[in-house]
């Protein structure tokens, strides 16, 4: 089956929910796709996303890290989604609303059964914090495929930054094909071309490839 060119574009946005709980209320139940974004709370997250899909505005963006407070949906198809997670560490928030956060994404990556692929977002002068190891840890033994993404590429000279590149996919080596590592300037655009062809193989995972050939079968 050929892989069709996601339009990343067409991204639109379809909800907001603090849990999966909510989340199951207004989506058809925990199937299709799902590409989620984790990052800590300074990474460039809403900015990464509104980069790739071409809009300046679809995930909001603050001078004040930690905004993004819920889990946001946008809509690719109607197979598949991206997700912006709340951000973890640093946000200058109330500790027990900082917890509920972290019960929300710690949920939604433990129980979220659509989940196809994670896109760990750090700064690349500041990467491999712990909670960030913690994360691609955590995908790696659930056998969820990563792309390390290392945000604001464009801060550093390129000696600095392919310097900085092999350091963290040396340190990643040991995950192997799980994780994937790629510089990425949500100003400049360095990167894109080969995030968006990362993210449309997830798209397509073969599970899906066998279930939309056996409804058109029947059909």
């Amino acid at each position: 089956m050929t892989e069709s060119r996601i339009d990343f574009r067409r991204a639109k946005f379809l909800i907001s929910a603090p849990d999966i709980a909510h989340l199951d209320q207004y989506l058809p139940g925990d199937v299709g796709v799902e590409i989620a974004f984790a990052g800590r709370s300074n990474a460039g997250k809403s900015s990464a996303l509104n980069a790739l899909t071409e809009q300046r505005s679809l995930a909001r963006t603050s001078k004040t890290p930690g905004r993004t407070q819920l889990i946001n949906v946008f809509e690719l198809d109607a197979q598949r989604r991206l997700v912006d997670l709340p951000g973890y560490g640093f946000a200058q928030v109330p500790l027990a609303l900082k917890n509920k956060w972290q019960q929300a994404l710690g949920e939604y990556l433990q129980k979220r059964a659509c989940l196809s692929g994670v896109v760990v977002l750090m700064d690349i002068r500041h990467p491999l914090k712990d909670l960030d190891m913690q994360m691609i840890e955590w995908a790696v033994a659930s056998e969820i495929p990563v792309l390390a993404l290392l945000t604001k590429s464009d801060k550093l000279a390129q000696s600095a930054k392919m310097k900085t590149v092999n350091e963290v996919r040396l340190a990643l080596s040991k995950f192997g094909d799980w994780v994937q590592v790629e510089p990425f300037s949500s100003l400049k655009g360095t990167g894109k071309p080969k995030v968006l062809a990362i993210l449309n193989e997830w798209c397509h995972p073969q599970w899906l490839a066998d279930e939309l050939a056996a409804v058109n079968n029947a059909e």
